[in-house]
């Protein structure tokens, strides 16, 4: 796989769009002044998760003795109370936080953009070509500075979608990302009694 080939698939991995409705509902319970900060201290952390990953994720999961499938299941665990939250709002929205409160790490960081698809792949990059590592640093930050411009500018498809068209997109990704989140639970059991199987 050439550099621009992986960048594509960890662009895709990303989700970046499929991301919007979460990370819009997050940002309206935030001061306006503050959301650019937010959310560009959000994309900086996942960075930097992400690159942590790619070059020691796997003796990070070798040092605490845990499987990649362990990466798997607890993404879609998460992912899936985030989902019940869209679908079932409380007053303090998605992320549970009071309105204003900051989200910090969790859920836009993890498991939104540096999530346990994107997190996998990169784990299997790096076992499958170690030497290719500039290569794959490189992917990742092309995939990574693409999915930050179009988070960057919500704003625009704040204007375009308004509150109802917002609310109802909010909605409709929770029932989608409830079928993601189950499916990397299901992956992770599977790919976890194959092993042990």
């Amino acid at each position: 796989m050439d550099t621009f080939s992986a960048a594509v698939m960890l662009f895709l991995i990303m989700d970046p769009l499929g991301n919007l409705p979460v990370f819009l509902s997050i940002l309206r319970h935030i001061d306006p002044k503050r959301r650019r900060k937010v959310m560009m201290r959000e994309l900086l952390f996942s960075l930097a998760i992400m690159m942590g990953f790619l070059f020691a994720g796997q003796q990070i999961l070798s040092f605490l003795n845990l499987r990649q499938e362990a990466v798997s299941i607890a993404g879609g665990i998460i992912l899936f109370l985030i989902a019940i939250k869209m679908i079932f709002p409380t007053p303090g929205g998605v992320t549970g936080l009071a309105a204003g409160e900051e989200p910090f790490l969790v859920p836009m960081a993890i498991p939104m953009i540096a999530g346990p698809s994107i997190l996998a792949s990169l784990l299997l990059l790096a076992n499958q070509a170690p030497g290719r590592m500039t290569d794959w640093s490189l992917a990742l930050l092309m995939a990574w500075g693409a999915s930050a411009v179009i988070l960057m500018f919500y704003e625009v498809f704040n204007k375009l979608l308004g509150e109802r068209g917002l609310t109802a997109v909010e909605r409709l990704m929770g029932m989608l990302l409830v079928m993601i989140s189950v499916q990397m639970l299901l992956d992770g059991v599977h790919h976890y009694l194959q092993v042990v199987g």
